[in-house]
């Protein structure tokens, strides 16, 4: 599951890929507007992780929420040391307001959060019945993004597709893949983690169309950030996007079955059922074990932060 952001990261009128993909512009959120439109989501943590998801006027009391301007920083607590008992390092979890089905959402961050042990996404859920996309997620900084589906039965991606990302599974059935679903690596090393940060960021875009949902990754500074991207308007044509990280056709999956409205997702959870594998920690150069490291050792987690820009919604 981004998220699971990451995300959770988290989303009729196209019938192919081919047809005219322009867009309206019908939300443009930046500073205290981003988070009017989200609801704080106090819950236990569907992915087991080592995390206690606040309430709003919590994360405000303990500065994990903040509005610069524009910006908006999420972040997750990193002074307190855990005990066993606790029920684990204080983090967001946040939910969209609105749902979507056709629409475009572009996401300008800052930065990811990073450190040993996270577990950031953004995506759109409701997981399973209702599909999941997986827009932003990975672990323990481990470059690059992920991207996924996650359905229930009866939904595969056709091994060739025009995409520049790299398949790690086409079965997106969460029953027969234990919740991995089917996933695109981004081809770009700095789509995820303190790569991503050290270059200041970047954009990630989703297209969901009745027969395909498309994912892009723009890095900051790349010449080849569309003009209505980087430069926020009343529209977007997705057509002169070029070839998306990672693409998802209706082929073998119907999405009128597998597909229905999504909020988005925001949230950053801590070891779990990904981050916290015993195989997947091991081999992240990450030490001593996940829950413990967690626990012992906030300040590894002064940069386990988003930091959105903006978020622009076109239907």
């Amino acid at each position: 599951m981004l998220t699971r952001l990451v995300t959770s990261m988290v989303l009729v009128g196209l019938a192919k890929t081919t047809s005219a993909a322009t867009y309206s512009l019908t939300s443009d959120l930046i500073g205290q507007g981003f988070l009017n439109a989200f609801s704080w989501q106090a819950v236990a943590d569907p992915t087991n992780g080592r995390v206690n998801y606040v309430t709003e006027s919590t994360a405000q009391a303990d500065g994990l929420v903040s509005v610069s301007g524009n910006q908006v920083t999420l972040r997750a607590d990193s002074t307190t040391v855990l005990s066993s008992s606790d029920p684990g390092r204080n983090s967001f979890r946040l939910q969209s307001n609105a749902q979507y089905t056709t629409h475009v959402a572009v996401f300008d961050i800052a930065h990811m959060p990073q450190g040993c042990g996270t577990w950031p996404a953004v995506f759109g859920a409701d997981w399973p019945n209702e599909g999941e996309v997986d827009i932003v997620e990975g672990v323990n900084n481990q470059s690059p993004n992920l991207s996924s589906l996650h359905t229930s039965a009866n939904c595969t991606m056709p091994n060739s597709r025009s995409m520049t990302g790299t398949s790690t599974g086409t079965n997106c059935d969460v029953y027969e893949t234990g919740n991995s679903g089917c996933g695109v690596q981004t081809n770009d090393i700095n789509s995820f983690g303190p790569n991503f940060n050290g270059i200041g960021g970047g954009w990630y875009a989703i297209e969901r169309a009745s027969t395909f949902i498309r994912i892009y990754f723009w890095e900051r500074g790349s010449s080849s950030v569309p003009d209505d991207v980087q430069y926020p308007g009343t529209s977007v044509n997705t057509d002169n996007w070029g070839t998306p990280a990672a693409y998802f056709p209706d082929t073998d999956c119907d999405f009128s079955t597998h597909f229905g409205p999504h909020n988005i997702i925001i949230n950053l959870t801590f070891c779990g059922d990904w981050a916290g594998n015993s195989a997947v920690y091991s081999t992240s150069g990450c030490p001593s074990d996940c829950v413990d490291y967690v626990n012992q050792n906030p300040s590894a987690f002064v940069d386990a932060y988003f930091t959105f820009n903006s978020l622009n919604i076109y239907q």
